[in-house]
């Protein structure tokens, strides 16, 4: 049987008929959904930034030179240490890039343009990580998890000491 044009083993992406350009596939990855859940941590190696970002790590490292106000720590074992608030600023970043489709040079001026007007943690806020609902939600969840651990106390305590008998 003999296929006329490429086929999927000798073409490049996005020429077989029906296939998916690269950026095609990149916008899909990245198609705005729900808000990120980033842990509850201060610290995060580059592997879990990677992973919460949706990036590969050698885009973190280019991001890092491409944007100055990314800067993370260097472990005793010489691993990136990114902070929460690098964490947030490179979920805006790739907001920038491939949601609102700015170039590099673009997204640094926009994030100058947030930071000097003092709306950076506002925007961060609102795009990135879910406005005040995800807030609220947040919230919510703090009280329910401090009621549960309220409550597991009680539970392990002995019944006489409950109930005074």
């Amino acid at each position: 049987m003999s296929v006329d044009g490429p086929t999927l083993e000798t073409a490049d992406p996005g020429q077989v008929e029906g296939s998916p350009t690269e950026m095609e596939m990149v916008l899909a990855t990245t198609a705005p959904d729900k808000p990120i859940e980033i842990p509850d941590r201060t610290f995060f190696r580059i592997g879990d930034v990677s992973d919460l970002v949706g990036v590969k790590p050698y885009v973190l490292r280019y991001w890092e030179s491409e944007f100055p106000m990314i800067s993370p720590e260097k472990s005793t074992t010489g691993q990136r240490v990114y902070r929460r608030t690098d964490v947030e600023t490179l979920l805006l970043i790739k907001h920038l890039l491939y949601q609102e489709r700015y170039s590099i040079e673009g997204a640094r001026k926009r994030l100058r343009e947030l930071r000097r007007d003092g709306q950076l943690r506002t925007f961060k806020r609102d795009r990135v990580l879910g406005g005040e609902e995800h807030l609220a939600r947040r919230e919510r969840l703090q009280r329910l998890r401090d009621q549960l651990q309220e409550l597991h106390q009680m539970v392990r305590q002995p019944l006489h000491d409950l109930f005074k008998l």
